[in-house]
């Protein structure tokens, strides 16, 4: 028997941490740690399929997981670049305050 479903239940429980973490936290930092978390659980997930296929030689899974990785930073770098840009205007990170992006 392989370990796959305790790696998808690992990735399951870490995708619903982040889920709550973003829907129910209104710091928009932690909203996106919580994004961050979501997608390392689909990166876990990536992996957990690519070791346990029928073919791990063939690197698809990996090749997923680096695109995601590249994709998450960017999101991270932009999402932070966001928050600043709105924390210099409306001096607070809480997102129930920021309610237009005017400029």
């Amino acid at each position: 028997m392989t370990p796959l479903p305790a790696y998808l239940l690992l990735s399951a429980f870490l995708f619903a941490i982040g889920l709550a973490g973003a829907l129910t936290r209104r710091n928009a930092i932690m909203v996106l740690i919580g994004i961050e978390l979501m997608l390392n659980a689909a990166n876990l997930n990536f992996i957990a399929f690519w070791r346990y296929g029928l073919n791990p030689q063939v690197l698809t899974g990996v090749m997923f997981v680096i695109f995601s990785i590249a994709i998450a930073a960017a999101e991270a770098a932009v999402g932070l670049a966001l928050i600043i840009a709105i924390y210099r205007h409306i001096k607070t990170t809480n997102l129930d305050e920021v309610d237009a992006m005017k400029g």
